[in-house]
């Protein structure tokens, strides 16, 4: 019996220490601790999407600045005014040869009686040669033709070149006077009616001096006229000539004297004055011209004032010339326009009546088309040679 109590004994003690290791195997483990990882490094973050009424707007992060959207204009390099009108010849004998070869088929004739002589003289008359002018002329030939005696056709051609150079007058000084002495810039001041192509010649002459080798500073003087500033702006800005302005209808004697002061400041060679384009039958007007010139003389003398004249107006120039020239004291004359339906006999006439020569002509609409005047060149032009 104790046996089989011994035996049951080791039974219950194998069991119980079966389910013991079974009870320590399925028993959870203890936590453990572990050290935290080592921080990595973060990417940078993508823009950040913000939601708002719906829409999704990708905020981007700050960009570099853009470059300047506008540039300044390309400075350019005009070429020099030496032998322009030269260049310009054939462009000024397509519309100025009507003259010259009515003149020299007429005194080509076997025969120059009255009847011819009139026609002669209908001829420069409305070639707006004017009227004393042309009677000087027709006597004078006259005078030539009887001691000439029979005439060729080269005779007659280097006979009425002589006369109308002597009419041009190739002796007056043309000399444009843009150098003055000591330190102080040579001021010219620019007067003329509307219409007449006057801040155009003022810009044209800007280019013209710088082509040969000048500095030049613009005063917009003209207030008056909205776009005249801006237009004298552009043709500054394509030469790089600083342009002095002032606000629109303001005083133009004060942006005349701030040119000049600033000409002076920068140590230029020229200052040119473009005014406000006016009528000559206006009084006021014409008074406040002069009261630009004084209020500029405070400063600096005026060393040239020139009158733009449109050469197709023909006689009706000749009046506004007059009277600009009361006022302000012109020292030469730029005929604009002179390429197209002018008649050459404006150069004859406006000299004769003022005693002022022409020193520019506009022989077109480039930039580069304003030209000193050569009374040879015209002359030739004239007589289509």
């Amino acid at each position: 019996m104790d046996g089989y109590i011994g035996i049951i004994a080791i039974i219950i003690v194998v069991l119980l220490l079966g389910v013991g290791t079974t009870a320590l195997l399925v028993r959870p483990r203890s936590k453990t601790t572990l050290p935290p990882p080592a921080p990595t490094p973060q990417a940078p973050a993508p823009p950040v999407e913000e939601e708002e009424a719906g829409a999704v707007d990708t905020l981007a992060p700050p960009a570099a600045p853009a470059e300047e959207l506008v540039k300044a204009p390309e400075v350019e390099v005009p070429p020099p005014s030496a032998g322009r009108m030269v260049r310009l010849r054939a462009r000024l004998a397509r519309s100025q040869t009507t003259l010259g070869r009515g003149l020299l088929e007429l005194l080509s004739r076997d025969r120059l009686d009255d009847d011819v002589w009139d026609e002669i003289e209908e001829l420069l008359i409305t070639a707006d040669v004017g009227v004393a002018p042309t009677r000087a002329m027709v006597e004078d030939l006259k005078t030539k033709v009887k001691v000439l005696g029979s005439r060729s056709p080269t005779e007659v051609r280097a006979l009425l070149r002589a006369e109308l150079l002597n009419q041009i007058d190739p002796g007056l000084d043309r000399t444009l006077h843009t150098s003055a002495p000591g330190e102080r810039p040579a001021v010219v001041l620019v007067v003329g009616v509307n219409g007449t192509g006057k801040t155009t010649t003022t810009g044209k002459l800007a280019r013209s001096l710088i082509g040969d080798g000048k500095t030049v500073v613009l005063g917009a003087a003209d207030t008056f006229r909205a776009a005249a500033a801006d237009q004298l702006q552009t043709w500054g800005d394509r030469v790089g000539a600083p342009v002095v302005r002032g606000p629109e209808a303001g005083d133009p004697a004060s942006v005349a004297f701030d040119a000049v002061a600033r000409g002076i400041a920068d140590k230029v060679d020229v200052v040119i004055v473009d005014t406000a384009g006016r009528l000559h039958t206006k009084t006021g007007l014409m008074d406040e011209l002069g009261k630009v010139k004084r209020v500029i003389e405070k400063k600096a003398l005026v060393d040239e004032v020139l009158l733009v004249l449109d050469a197709t107006t023909g006689q009706n120039g000749m009046r506004q010339a007059q009277v600009f020239g009361e006022v302000v004291n012109i020292t030469g004359i730029a005929l604009t326009k002179l390429d197209g339906t002018a008649k050459g006999g404006i150069v004859i006439s406006v000299q004769r009546e003022l005693g002022v020569p022409v020193k520019l002509v506009g022989l077109g609409e480039g930039p580069d088309d304003l030209a000193p005047f050569d009374p040879e060149v015209f002359v030739d032009a004239l007589l289509g040679d």
